[in-house]
């Protein structure tokens, strides 16, 4: 069996050798043939160096540098393109998820022929109020709106058919839902495992309080672009036409209400005194900007050039 083991990294020199020599002996003990693909993201410490003596020593072995720190996703990104393995792994460099799990993601891949499997931390060693409860309701949240039964988007060590991840688009901050992603390309076979979590052994986490926010915000990104995100003057029209309806029955109450004042003789009322015309004002302006939003959504859709969101400073062994 050929493995990818992509690992995006940023700041992890001393779990990097250790990783290696795990990663390997796993390998050699399965007779698996690899290739172990480390992407530094923007490290500021020693990283790319240990990485450049690794590539330098064992061709399996490949690096590739950022010019800056660009997020985990962009690295994953980079490692798709790359990985050449029938089957794909990924996994963090902290020594958190653990090789010995790998025999067993690729075999559900090559025999169980499962377009992804996603592990499952059961047993989780971050904070509980840090990390886990924040980690419950995000995946809370991913189950409902994806339709997806994982129990644990966000784990880092997962396994996948070379066809999903050269079929997928990881950008932003969007790693935490790559199973929606493959699933949204059209990959039904999604599976999970119960994998070992470890603990930090070196460092600390990179990862603050903010992600929280943000894959909140990523995952209503996700769950607007798997359903608008080809037709979104469906979504923007929809609105757009019912502010304008608001509009024109505001428009036509006021229309009528001054027929009905001349019709019986009472003195006439301006319009803009009576509150419903700035309801059927701001109903129908808002209802063009919808439309207008609508139609530069299906411009860009169909006019977008395919950009990457990251620059690659230096590869090894490619």
């Amino acid at each position: 069996m050929n493995l990818s083991v992509v690992i995006p990294l940023l700041n992890e020199e001393e779990s990097l050798q250790e990783l290696y020599d795990w990663i390997v002996s796993v390998m050699q003990s399965n007779r698996f043939s690899y290739e172990i693909i480390f992407i530094d993201d923007g490290s500021t410490d020693k990283s790319w160096d240990l990485i450049s003596k690794l590539a330098d020593a064992y061709p399996e072995v490949k690096g590739i540098r950022f010019l800056r720190n660009f997020g985990k996703s962009q690295a994953l990104h980079a490692g798709f393109e790359m990985a050449s393995g029938d089957v794909v792994i990924t996994m963090d460099a902290d020594l958190q998820d653990s090789p010995e799990e790998i025999p067993e993601l690729a075999a559900m891949i090559n025999n169980e022929n499962y377009d992804l499997v996603s592990g499952w931390k059961k047993k989780r060693y971050d904070s509980v109020i840090g990390k886990n409860i924040p980690s419950k309701l995000f995946n809370w949240a991913a189950r409902r709106t994806s339709g997806l039964k994982l129990h644990d988007f966000n784990c880092g060590l997962k396994a996948y058919k070379k066809v999903v991840i050269k079929n997928i688009h990881v950008s932003g901050e969007m790693h935490r839902y790559i199973p929606v992603l493959a699933k949204n390309a059209g990959f039904q076979k999604i599976g999970e495992k119960v994998v070992i979590h470890q603990k930090r052994k070196y460092g600390t986490t990179k990862f603050g309080m903010n992600r929280f926010v943000n894959g909140f915000l990523d995952l209503i990104t996700i769950w607007f672009l798997s359903k608008f995100g080809k037709r979104p003057m469906h979504f923007f029209g929809l609105w757009g036409a019912f502010m304008f309806f608001i509009g024109f029955v505001s428009a036509g109450y006021i229309g009528g209400l001054k027929l009905y004042r001349l019709y019986n003789d009472q003195p006439a009322i301006l319009v803009t005194q009576n509150p419903w015309f700035y309801i059927a004002l701001t109903t129908m302006v808002l209802g063009t900007l919808l439309f207008v939003a609508g139609f530069l959504g299906e411009m860009i859709l169909r006019t977008r050039p395919d950009n990457k969101q990251y620059r690659i400073a230096e590869k090894r062994n490619f």
